[in-house]
């Protein structure tokens, strides 16, 4: 039996702003898919987004009912596991534009970066609790870089850029909250800036680089390496103040831009949506992670607090960089937007981990037997 507090610790208002993020996006997504070229249902990206949506909620409340301490005594379990799928994508993943990033099981393509955002979370979040606040020292930092470095070089050899860069955030992110000193986080960054010639001369695939060429100046190439991020500009642009209406996406329907239903799904739903829909989008996504972070102040437990600082960092990094790459402010680096772009491990582990968050909302106060 639930102990009753649990129940009345269950944070709704994070729950129904979830609904209504996974509502927009899934109509959003029908509206960019039905008209689809050589699909055999106009439903069928959004049939399979429910039926990960089902499973995915099914996971979320599974996750809650678990108390979160167990995830801290089994993260050398999550976190070996993780390494160990890492390693056979490299192995026997299926190569997909240029990327060895999923591992083929039946009629799901798993794709085991998604899955190590919330393992990295839920290890950061042990390794940096046992610090309680404590960090004089820059060696102190090198247990969670370490952690991190692993799983990060593994990802980055699939290749994928985007996601190494959400484990960046995701690190620095927690180490600020978790109380490390600004000098050593700068230290970290500057060293990120200054061996960034290494990466791009040797490291980075050509095609990443043209992706932050197109980025600097789209119209160098406006056919080719810069088309897909002049017509999401043309598309958002074209929306106006109150946008064209649902179902009514130009860019959309004469197949102007690539990728509509995954990483660039916010370019169509600003266009038809317009501004006041893109701002509400963003109102919706800033109430989101305010409230995640509200979460983590009511915390029991360090543990519990860095879960939920983790979790609103990854969501807050994803969002701006995707909304930033439709409109030119960041590099196309194929970071989904939550809750919104076609993806089913994506989602999955989105609702996982806000599993993860309302897991502590419910144990915010000891339970008294």
């Amino acid at each position: 039996m639930l102990n009753r507090r649990l129940i009345r610790n269950f944070d709704f208002y994070l729950l129904l702003i979830v609904i209504v993020l996974c509502a927009v996006g899934t109509f959003t997504l029908y509206s960019a898919t039905r008209n689809m070229e050589g699909l055999p249902d106009p439903l069928y990206f959004v049939k399979r987004q429910l039926l990960f949506m089902g499973v995915g909620a099914a996971i979320m409340l599974l996750v809650c009912f678990i108390d979160y301490v167990n995830f801290k005594n089994w993260t050398g379990y999550l976190y070996g596991a993780n390494l160990v799928l890492l390693g056979l994508v490299l192995v026997i993943g299926e190569v997909e534009k240029g990327a060895m990033r999923r591992i083929p099981i039946g009629f799901f393509d798993l794709q085991p970066s998604e899955i190590a955002k919330v393992i990295i979370i839920i290890t950061l979040a042990r390794l940096l609790a046992e610090k309680e606040g404590q960090f004089p020292y820059f060696r102190d930092l090198f247990p969670s870089l370490a952690a991190t470095a692993l799983p990060m070089a593994l990802i980055f050899l699939q290749p994928d850029l985007g996601t190494s860069l959400v484990f960046l955030a995701i690190l620095l992110g927690m180490l600020y909250v978790a109380g490390a000193q600004g000098r050593h986080l700068g230290l970290l960054i500057g060293s990120g800036v200054a061996v960034s010639p290494i990466f791009w001369f040797y490291l980075l695939e050509e095609y990443q680089k043209n992706r932050l060429i197109a980025f600097i100046n789209p119209e160098l190439d406006p056919t080719d390496k810069g088309w897909q991020l002049l017509q999401s500009i043309i598309g958002i642009g074209s929306g106006g103040l109150l946008g064209k209406g649902p179902f009514n996406s130009t860019q959309v329907r004469l197949g102007f831009l690539p990728d509509h239903y995954t990483d660039m799904i916010f370019a169509v739903f600003g266009e038809e949506m317009g501004y006041v829909g893109a701002v509400s989008l963003l109102l919706l996504y800033t109430l989101l992670i305010y409230r995640i972070f509200w979460i983590s102040t009511q915390a029991k437990d360090q543990f519990g607090a860095l879960l939920c600082c983790g979790v609103a960092v990854m969501f807050f990094f994803q969002v701006m960089v995707n909304i930033g790459m439709t409109i030119s402010l960041m590099p196309v680096t194929g970071i989904p937007l939550p809750f919104m772009s076609y993806g089913n491990n994506a989602l999955l582990v989105n609702l996982t981990s806000i599993g993860l968050v309302l897991n502590v909302a419910m144990r915010r106060h000891k339970i008294q037997f």
